[in-house]
């Protein structure tokens, strides 16, 4: 899953990043409305955590024209007023969730699994196909009741792939909601992990379950 924070103070937007990528997120970050616009329209997040008060463009004109732009990603709005009048005017632009700082980050974290679950967007935290099972709550991989120690990349890049069992996954779908944007389209990151994930989940005496379709993409299935 990726994420876009848009947050001024460098400090902050730092910790946030790290904290979520400890939670298996791709992240990008921005400082800026305008820059944080432009990430938003040109990139396929899967929510965004907008401040309030940026420089350039402040978050309701960020969220105004993303929903304008037909952008329909969750938006969480961030900011350090609690006036109802306030929240009741991010609601009429289009935000999703207002948090007042300061906050701990474990609510954030609940909010933001509890709009990625949402009905339309996600619904569902525990995946399975054949005797592969994975978690995201408890960040945990199983085969055949085996646990298997997954890097955070190579977590998010199988849950991505579980999310889509069956399906084609186009290597830029992959780059869109695995990836942050410091990846090249020219990097074999892609390839060297799921070369890595096959050796851990295609071991030689299970069935193959992910597979490489040339010239189109990657999926987990029991046969191409």
């Amino acid at each position: 899953m990726r994420i876009l924070i848009v947050e001024d103070n460098q400090d902050f937007r730092r910790f946030l990043k790290i904290r979520l990528e400890e939670h298996c997120f791709a992240v990008d970050t921005a400082a800026t409305g305008d820059l944080g616009l432009a990430r938003a329209e040109e990139n396929q997040y899967d929510l965004v955590l907008l401040d309030y008060d940026l420089p350039v463009l402040n978050g309701y004109e960020v969220c105004l024209k993303l929903r304008e732009n037909a952008r329909q990603m969750p938006i969480i709005m961030i900011s350090g007023t609690s006036d109802v009048r306030h929240k009741v005017e991010g609601f009429n632009l289009g935000i999703d969730d207002y948090l007042v700082k300061p906050f701990f980050f474990e609510e954030l974290l609940a909010r933001i699994n509890a709009l990625i679950r949402r009905p339309g967007i996600q619904n569902a935290t525990q995946f399975s196909f054949e005797d592969l099972s994975l978690d995201t709550a408890k960040q945990t991989v199983r085969r055949g009741g085996v646990p298997i120690y997954l890097t955070r990349k190579e977590f998010t890049l199988l849950e991505h792939l579980m999310r889509n069992s069956g399906n084609v996954v186009p290597r830029g779908d992959i780059l869109d909601h695995v990836w942050n944007s410091d990846l090249s389209v020219f990097s074999n990151a892609i390839e060297t992990h799921i070369m890595n994930l096959r050796k851990k989940i295609d071991t030689p005496k299970k069935r193959k379950l992910i597979h490489s379709i040339p010239g189109r993409g990657y999926k987990i299935d029991i046969r191409k």
